[in-house]
């Protein structure tokens, strides 16, 4: 509510609400000042008169008091709130509070809380915390806090998103790499190729040769026609198919597909490309956090008994 252009939207909100407030109060007021009808013949009425399907009456009788002091109370809360907290335009309120303050308060609170435990772990080798229960444990609760929406609670990942648990990296596996696709995140383009490689009978033989490196099948004429087509790929994955870490360049001749492994599939990465971003981590969870979490995601890939030799 801080940041509006000019004072008018701060004078638009601030009187909109008062005035909502100030009229429930004279609504309130109006109604609930009952005033007791007298008949020709002396007696009150407790009717309006208004009679609907012969036997139901529309009564006039006052609102409950407790009702309307309720409501009277409400009113004087709502004011009252107004005062200490935001909600009148960009007036901040006696209290001068928002979300934005107490979130850091909380974070500080945290950090001086957690600092020193997170501490002694930064001294410590990555594969070395990746044996420590601990660690582990701590490690775990920030996977799954900042990272299973994308790679799942068990870190196998989905459509598009890596499989964390496997020895597949796109940028390299070992604890450092991991660490700072963590801190700075990544992102990885490639471009479409479906115009550079020709028609769709080109695309579907170089199709056929990617999957082929792989040991899928594949149309050994079609794999012929397509292995020199391959070519334009060369540059990111290799003459071999077998990718470039350095680019986030996949392999290709391994089984796991980001994507899929299907011809249609294969066809449609190469003529649309593809584009896939990692956010990065580092500013919001810090570098301590970020080297736990990154013993977490190394132990991930490796076993127990690797985890005792790298001791």
């Amino acid at each position: 509510m801080a940041d509006f252009f000019n004072d008018f939207w701060h004078w638009y909100v601030a009187i909109i609400t008062l005035l909502s407030i100030l009229g429930c109060g004279i609504l309130l007021w109006s109604q609930s000042s009952y005033r007791a009808k007298v008949g020709a013949d002396g007696k009150v009425e407790t009717t309006t008169g208004h009679v609907w399907d012969e036997d139901l009456t529309e009564l006039n009788t006052p609102m409950p008091r407790w009702w309307v002091v309720l409501f009277y109370l409400t009113i004087a809360f709502g004011l009252a709130y107004l005062a200490l907290y935001p909600g009148l335009g960009s007036y901040a309120g006696k209290l001068e509070w928002n979300a934005a303050g107490e979130y850091k308060a909380e974070l500080a609170q945290a950090r001086q809380e957690h600092g020193p435990l997170f501490a002694a772990f930064a001294g410590q080798d990555i594969k070395a915390l990746a044996a420590d229960p601990q660690a582990q444990a701590i490690g775990q609760r920030l996977f799954l806090n900042y990272c299973a929406q994308c790679h799942g609670s068990d870190a196998r990942g989905s459509k598009g998103f890596p499989n964390l648990a496997d020895r597949d990296w796109l940028h390299g596996g070992e604890p450092s790499v991991i660490k700072a696709s963590i801190m700075h995140g990544r992102v990885g383009a490639m471009p479409p190729m479906g115009a550079a490689l020709g028609s769709d009978k080109d695309l579907e033989s170089v199709a056929q040769y990617v999957r082929s490196l792989s040991g899928l099948a594949a149309d050994p004429i079609k794999v012929a026609f397509g292995k020199p087509k391959f070519g334009a790929c060369v540059a990111c994955h290799g003459a071999q198919g077998q990718g470039n870490p350095a680019l986030g360049a996949p392999n290709l001749a391994d089984k796991v597909w980001l994507y899929g492994g299907s011809q249609e599939t294969v066809m449609e990465t190469i003529r649309k490309g593809r584009t896939n971003t990692m956010p990065a981590f580092g500013e919001f969870l810090g570098e301590e956090k970020v080297h736990v979490l990154a013993a977490y995601v190394w132990s991930l890939s490796n076993p127990p008994v690797t985890m005792a030799a790298a001791k």
